[in-house]
């Protein structure tokens, strides 16, 4: 973007004085791309994770790799925080709840059904999976498992967030109401309360003053989904007052390993990188708007970025896949756990791809064909249709 499409694109406030984001002719705001970046690094922490779970790694090779990666979990709270943030971001003005909910479905739903028929698949075919029930199947099928503890890992595991992201699409309609009604002053003591919000569950979470852990409950990841809607909407109106990229991504990396230092993992873990990710995506985002250098946006790095929510849906089915010809945990040296690590990925990264050409593409465009727009064009950040975490 250039700098006079930049500056096309923002007009002055006449409350406050500060520049607001405002559309360009075509209806649009501005694209994100560096956003887009963002969530591949996001989805690569999460692969580094499970890598070490599967324990490919062994001896110093395998301390090192879980130094890198044991806090992985936190890159699902990073997509919780940039799915608030993006949808705030591209929602349109008197934008309808059911056709909001609508293109949702029609986001995520696809490669999520096709995920759990290869999960179904392997749970029959392989040995060692575990076979789920028909209710779990069922939940699972309709991103209800996470409510329920005992089901959260049901098939593909990692769909636990998006039951998550589905109790966020349900409460967006109201929030999105909200931050426009409360203005600057009002969405930042919005976003003050769930900071607080996120400390007193993460305090009770390691005092275990309940039965199970939170990390999975959709209602308690609330607060990073809100953290991220408030970001967006202080960028829109112009009066966000964050640091720049390089020290926000400064703070991300420290909290990131704060986590295994301060925490035993779990949901405490998002109290060492909240601050960090709630300040990192919305730098990137006024980066973009002003044009500032951005590794993130690197063509590269978004292409990848567009390919994360299928990565993240498919790389753990392929994890589990190996271990019937790798066995469980083999604790390779160096090299071996690198090649094999090397392989997994490209195969993840692969499947990613036609997921996303034959599935992800192809069946948004199916659903969403024949529903006229509530406005003009919808503003999407990068171009596209707002991501999933897998948090997206």
């Amino acid at each position: 973007m250039t700098t006079a499409t930049t500056r096309a694109l923002r007009t002055p406030s006449a409350r406050t004085g500060a520049a607001t984001v405002g559309p360009s002719p075509s209806g649009a705001l501005p694209s994100l791309p560096s956003l887009t970046g963002l969530r591949w690094m996001a989805a690569l922490l999460v692969f580094g994770l499970h890598v070490t779970n599967f324990g490919y790694f062994g001896g110093r090779s395998g301390r090192l790799v879980s130094w890198a990666f044991s806090p992985g979990a936190t890159g699902v709270s990073f997509f919780f925080v940039l799915s608030g943030f993006v949808l705030t971001w591209s929602a349109r003005p008197r934008d309808r709840a059911l056709a909001f909910w609508w293109r949702r479905v029609a986001r995520i739903y696809p490669v999520h059904l096709v995920t759990v028929v290869i999960a179904s698949v392997m749970a029959y075919t392989l040995a060692h999976q575990p076979r789920p029930t028909p209710g779990q199947a069922l939940a699972n099928a309709l991103l209800l498992h996470s409510w329920w503890h005992p089901w959260w890992q049901t098939l593909n595991p990692v769909s636990w967030s998006l039951a998550c992201e589905a109790f966020f699409y349900a409460c967006f309609p109201l929030l999105i109401l909200l931050l426009r009604r409360l203005g600057a002053r009002g969405s930042t003591a919005l976003g003050a309360l769930a900071v607080v919000a996120l400390l007193v569950l993460a305090h009770a979470d390691l005092h275990h003053w309940w039965s199970q852990s939170i990390y999975s409950f959709p209602a308690a990841r609330l607060p990073e989904f809100v953290l991220g809607a408030v970001a967006a909407r202080l960028v829109l109106l112009g009066r966000w007052r964050g640091p720049g990229l390089e020290a926000s991504l400064a703070l991300a990396v420290i909290g990131y390993f704060l986590v295994p230092q301060a925490t035993h993992g779990g949901y405490p873990g998002t109290v060492c990188t909240i601050a960090g990710f709630a300040l990192l995506i919305p730098a990137a985002a006024v980066a973009d708007l002003h044009g500032l250098p951005s590794l993130w946006r690197r063509r590269r790095l978004v292409r990848l970025g567009e390919l994360s929510f299928a990565f993240y849906m498919i790389h753990l089915l392929v994890l589990r896949t190996a271990t019937s010809l790798l066995g469980t945990k083999p604790h390779y040296g160096l090299l071996t756990g690198a090649a094999v690590t090397t392989a997994l990925f490209a195969v993840s990264l692969a499947l990613a791809w036609v997921l996303y050409e034959a599935v992800e593409r192809p069946a948004r465009r199916l659903l969403l064909r024949r529903r006229r727009p509530a406005v003009s064009p919808e503003p999407v950040p990068g171009r596209r249709e707002a991501p999933a975490p897998g948090r997206d």
